[in-house]
């Protein structure tokens, strides 16, 4: 076999640069191609600038994942299939808001483009497939990593096309070397801080941030459902691993933090890090709309009601595959007491960025 080489979709995503960054780091030997669209070319080439001497090893096509061929010339297509090994499929559609054409040309669409370039490479080992937890749509109990379709309903359009998405990849596992993994609920950096944009968990910081710093914080609704939250490093950490197991092919891994936290712990957490209390009493969706509105949340918030959607699951996401394949790797999940601060001050310095004038403390605007 030749050298490691790597096929990256969804740059220049945080969690695609974040996955750039961890293989450059652990395979000193291993070459990337990452796939980006010409919109952000420049944004490209000023992430892998600063990645020093290490940026050599790596090659940007321009491209588009949901195009034909991922919108490559033949030639280029040819050049990736004599030497790709392993590919991570991170393109995907996750923004609140999205229309039901662009989430199926951006998750079923790009999935589909994917697996015909992976059948042209003779060479590889394990194609990645990055899903969610959240394709369990609204199901209840525990859901186990083997099931996919089991006829739930979804909040989203965008849960709904990624499940297609798995489903998709689901079928090609009978030729190819597929493995799919699926974070829970997705925050920023651990260690640094970095996000890409203030949703799901950033909403609970949001609201901490939208109150006025002398009231109690109310917890939301459906506090005693679960909620379990996992940084992007150590999604892309353990990624990197599960895709370099050689019986990984054929499976489907949780990442969950496997704290069993709920959702009223994760607000009270929070809440503690931010310097708040907060009291035992119901924020409905028409306060969750009240608070929107605000001018700290007010920019942020595409849609209201994602709060209330976000915490409305009652699913706990078995992870004994995920466990068994990591058992003896290092990694594991940091607790989120562990970086809560930083999240925290993620918000608080991205709402300063955002509104100058306004002064918004630890306690609130």
């Amino acid at each position: 076999m030749n050298r490691e080489h790597v096929l990256v979709t969804g740059y220049p995503s945080l969690q695609a640069r974040k996955l750039l960054e961890h293989i450059l780091t652990s395979e000193p030997d291993t070459h990337v191609t990452v796939l980006c669209p010409s919109t952000l070319l420049q944004a490209a080439a000023e992430h892998t600038e600063r990645l020093g001497e290490t940026s050599a090893r790596i090659e940007i096509f321009e491209g588009d994942p949901s195009a034909l061929d991922l919108g490559l010339s033949g030639s280029e297509v040819r050049a990736l299939s004599r030497k790709v090994t392993r590919i991570h499929h991170m393109a995907h559609a996750s923004h609140v808001g999205l229309d039901r054409p662009a989430a199926e040309r951006l998750n079923v669409g790009s999935a589909i483009e994917t697996l015909e370039i992976a059948r042209a490479c003779p060479e590889l080992v394990c194609l990645v497939h990055h899903s969610t937890a959240h394709v369990s749509g609204d199901r209840a109990g525990v859901v186990f990593e083997d099931e996919l379709d089991e006829g739930q309903g979804f909040h989203s359009v965008e849960q709904e096309t990624r499940m297609r998405a798995e489903l998709v990849m689901r079928r090609a596992m009978r030729d190819l070397p597929i493995a799919v993994i699926r974070p829970t609920m997705m925050v920023g950096d651990s260690d640094t801080g970095e996000a890409e944009r203030l949703d799901g968990a950033y909403l609970l910081v949001m609201l901490l941030l939208g109150l006025p710093g002398d009231l109690a914080v109310p917890l939301p609704t459906g506090s005693n459902n679960p909620l379990d939250i996992v940084p992007v490093d150590y999604v892309v950490k353990a990624a990197r691993y599960l895709g370099r197991q050689r019986d990984a092919p054929g499976r489907t891994f949780h990442l969950a933090s496997s704290e069993n936290l709920t959702a009223q712990e994760v607000f009270d957490t929070i809440a503690r890090a931010g310097g708040r209390r907060t009291k035992r009493s119901i924020l409905p969706s028409r306060i969750a709309t009240m608070l929107s509105r605000t001018p700290a949340m007010g920019r942020f918030l595409q849609e209201p009601r994602a709060l209330v959607q976000q915490l409305a699951t009652k699913a706990r996401y078995d992870t004994r595959h995920a466990k068994r394949f990591l058992d003896g790797s290092g990694l594991t999940c940091p607790p989120l007491e562990d970086y809560v601060a930083t999240l925290v001050a993620t918000v608080q310095d991205r709402v300063r960025d955002r509104q100058p004038n306004e002064s918004i403390s630890e306690s609130g605007p």
